[in-house]
């Protein structure tokens, strides 16, 4: 029996692999996409390009409920000569008195294809089914926007 929950969600664009990678790390371009459909960004801290700290409140559009994450970027490991590419980093919610949770690990990888670029991302260490659940539908709604930006 596994002690975490892990997921992973494969798209495929019509762009470069250099497109696909600005995208998924830059500070200008991350604020287009993330977060789910239905909330705003009040801020987003999230340069995805060096290590280091980041953080994101969302804001949700009808509850103007505020959700807080934040983590360490662990890695950046850019695309090389059209290559694969990756970035890392910790994810941790915080509750409403700013504590912050239990941490798992994101992954952004892109990869060449024959017809653009491949962008895998890995969620990994969910402590909980319902926790994996919910992510899942975070983070295919929050692709939805990427796919929107991309497509």
């Amino acid at each position: 029996m596994k002690d975490t929950h892990d997921l992973e969600f494969i798209r495929e664009y019509p762009v470069d692999v250099e497109r696909l990678w600005a995208a998924v790390t830059r500070p200008d371009e991350i604020v287009q996409w993330f977060g789910t459909e239905g909330v705003r960004l009040e801020t987003c801290e999230m340069d995805f390009t060096k290590t280091g700290p980041w953080v994101c409140v969302m804001v949700g559009k009808e509850s103007g409920d505020p959700f807080k994450v934040s983590g360490q970027v662990t890695h950046v490991r850019p695309p090389e000569s059209g290559g694969e590419g990756s970035v890392g980093f910790t994810w941790g919610w915080h509750d409403g008195n700013d504590n912050r949770g239990k941490e798992s690990h994101v992954t952004f990888a892109v990869a060449p294809t024959e017809t653009g670029a491949r962008f895998t991302l890995s969620h990994r260490q969910l402590d909980t089914l319902e926790s994996s659940q919910n992510h899942g539908r975070g983070w295919l709604s929050t692709l939805n926007k990427l796919d929107q930006l991309l497509g």
